[in-house]
């Protein structure tokens, strides 16, 4: 009994995450065509159909009408249950590791918009500015709440997206995107220089493994969208980041 009373708070917590993955479908759908994600209701991309309430369950709708649309039986992505039940998974993870405090709001907002960006930019090679501007307004927020830590939130704000100007600038762009150094810039508010870093470390080199991975198994071009990489290790950063960060330097014996 007293399990099932634990699980309870991570139950709400996965329901209002695949609920907040239902929203983030339609940031996926229209963000790159430029349409509005709030006052155009949800609808059929087939034949047009104005959706009801019960067709936009979060998971679960999908699963019942197998996959298809309930007017035109059209075939209906399985990006919308896989994005919807991930972002849930994300939330509950974050909850659990990082606790029910109120970083892990901010956390679970910071994991919603690393989700959107990443399948746009795997998609287009472009982060919608919008959400890069929604991630720094997080930060604002966190360095607020963590005002003890003000400084660390500014430098890392600079630190790695500094960098990154100067590589865009000597570059002309070819090295690094804009919406990276946006990316970065935001975050690394959110997080402060030290888990900013180790993100930036990690997310190269995840990277540069599945990019090569790719190269050599399905042929990619040299091209690659830094955003999925890079919310990676962002997310990796903020949940264990302090944890590696400590046992790495104990290692050191400093």
């Amino acid at each position: 009994m007293l399990l099932f009373l634990e699980t309870i708070p991570y139950i709400i917590i996965f329901i209002f995450g695949i609920t907040i993955g239902s929203f983030l479908n339609v940031c996926i759908y229209r963000l790159p065509l430029g349409e509005s994600v709030v006052t155009a209701p949800s609808h059929c991309m087939t034949c047009g159909r104005k959706l009801r309430w019960y067709d936009m369950v979060p998971v679960f709708s999908w699963l019942v009408l197998g996959g298809r649309c309930r007017n035109c039986k059209s075939e209906i992505s399985v990006q919308y249950p896989i994005v919807e039940g991930v972002n849930g998974i994300l939330y509950v993870v974050i909850f659990a590791v990082n606790g029910l405090v109120w970083s892990s709001v901010i956390y679970c907002l910071m994991a919603s918009a690393l989700l959107v960006l990443s399948v746009i930019d795997w998609r287009t090679y472009e982060i919608p500015f919008g959400i890069n501007v929604y991630l720094f307004v997080l930060g604002v927020v966190m360095a607020v709440l963590d005002r003890g830590n003000l400084v660390e939130h500014m430098i890392g704000m600079v630190c790695v997206s500094g960098a990154l100007e100067v590589l865009y600038l000597v570059s002309g762009g070819g090295a690094i995107g804009g919406g990276d150094i946006k990316l970065m810039f935001a975050c690394g508010l959110i997080l402060g220089w030290k888990l900013i870093l180790l993100a930036f470390f990690l997310g190269c080199m995840i990277g540069s493994v599945v990019h090569i991975i790719r190269m050599l198994r399905k042929k990619a071009g040299r091209m690659l969208a830094m955003g999925p990489y890079l919310s990676a290790g962002i997310l990796l950063a903020a949940l264990w980041g302090n944890r590696w960060i400590d046992w790495y330097l104990s290692l050191l014996g400093i």
